[in-house]
């Protein structure tokens, strides 16, 4: 299976890479010859079989981003000569040719920058997402959560969409911070290099700031992690459950970890008479969750996507992709992320913060 989706990847890797050749020959069609035109999808393939050959060879970590940028770069590319071709049906029969040719080699690059631009406001502009729901449990009183999850910290998320995050937390007079996983992009050497844990530290509300571990929390440098969340006063919550004011708190690791118990497990001789919050990072076990005392589950680890067409194929994948939906007894939330994985682009997606106010019965 996973050789069957590699060679589909590669495939697909060329396709998109003639497409952008081809695309590039039509820009500039009247500024270079034919020799010019060979240059420019040689150029292309050398460009994409280049970086899978140094991904293959694992010639550095930072491949990975440059792949993923020229992966987008290509997808926008055919998103703009798919925009171009519907301009230009639209508009054959109304403008004469040269000057139709004109308007459309301009138009292509406009709406290739436009998207760009778009994208990485999505990627960089949170929006509040807001949402009431009430438990089938009595409540100590009502709670106001803050939930992000994904901030993905590293080289393009910082201190400054931390310091975002903290004003939204404070506006918003949140009584709980919930970070349901991947708060770090895979290791903490940009987050100490640029001293982030005064900002990470400012996200704070009077019941306190909780997190679990997600995948990219997991790969080889959880410990770090570990440490960088209890220096910015973030409690972790290491496959446990605390008791927070009448309230059943309980957070799983990712399922990266082998050993991490089930939902069941870890509820077993608890008092689940009380409300249950659960954090997990990822929403892959909603429907046996639903089976289970659990009140409220907050997960992320999809991010909506991130890119269209991604966005659709992952509604395929699980029962809740991003969203807000009632099972049973429970209320399942999935955020969108608040940060990205990879390249600061999101396209059918937007950067998030939910504010979930709950109440009980």
């Amino acid at each position: 299976m996973r050789i069957t989706l590699f060679v589909l990847m590669m495939l697909l890797m060329q396709l998109f890479t003639f497409g952008l050749g081809r695309s590039l020959q039509w820009l500039f069609a009247h500024h270079i010859g034919r020799r010019g035109r060979r240059a420019l999808m040689l150029a292309a393939f050398a460009v994409t079989d280049g970086l899978i050959a140094g991904l293959l060879l694992e010639l550095g970590s930072g491949l990975f981003r440059w792949m993923a940028v020229w992966m987008v770069v290509m997808l926008f590319v055919m998103y703009a000569a798919l925009a171009t071709f519907l301009l230009y049906l639209a508009l054959r029969r109304l403008l004469p040719a040269q000057r139709l040719g004109r308007a459309l080699r301009l138009f292509a690059p406009l709406f290739f920058l436009a998207l760009s631009a778009y994208s990485v406001y999505n990627a960089y502009t949170p929006q509040v997402r807001r949402l009431s729901i009430t438990v089938n449990k009595p409540m100590p009183r009502p709670l106001r959560i803050a939930m992000a999850s994904d901030l993905h910290l590293g080289m393009l998320m910082g201190a400054r969409q931390l310091d975002k995050l903290a004003a939204i937390i404070r506006d918003e007079r949140a009584d709980i911070v919930l970070l349901p996983g991947d708060i770090m992009d895979d290791d903490t050497r940009v987050y100490d290099a640029e001293n982030m844990r005064p900002h990470l530290a400012a996200v704070r509300a009077p019941l306190g700031v909780y997190a679990t571990l997600g995948n990219h929390d997991m790969y080889g440098h959880a410990d770090e992690i570990r440490r960088a969340l209890r220096e910015a006063g973030i409690r972790e919550l290491d496959n446990e459950v605390i008791n927070l004011n009448g309230i059943l708190l309980a957070g799983r690791t990712d399922d990266v970890d082998a050993n991490r118990p089930s939902t069941a497990e870890l509820l077993r001789g608890q008092n689940t008479a009380l409300p249950v919050i659960l954090l997990d990072h990822r929403p892959s076990q909603i429907e046996e969750h639903a089976a289970l005392p659990v009140d409220i589950q907050l997960s992320g680890h999809v991010h909506n996507g991130q890119i269209a067409p991604a966005n659709l194929i992952v509604r395929f994948l699980y029962r809740l992709h991003y969203g807000y939906e009632a099972i049973g007894n429970g209320h399942y939330i999935v955020s969108s992320g608040y940060g990205f994985w990879g390249v600061p682009f999101r396209l059918g997606s937007q950067a998030e913060v939910w504010i979930i106010d709950v109440n009980g019965r």
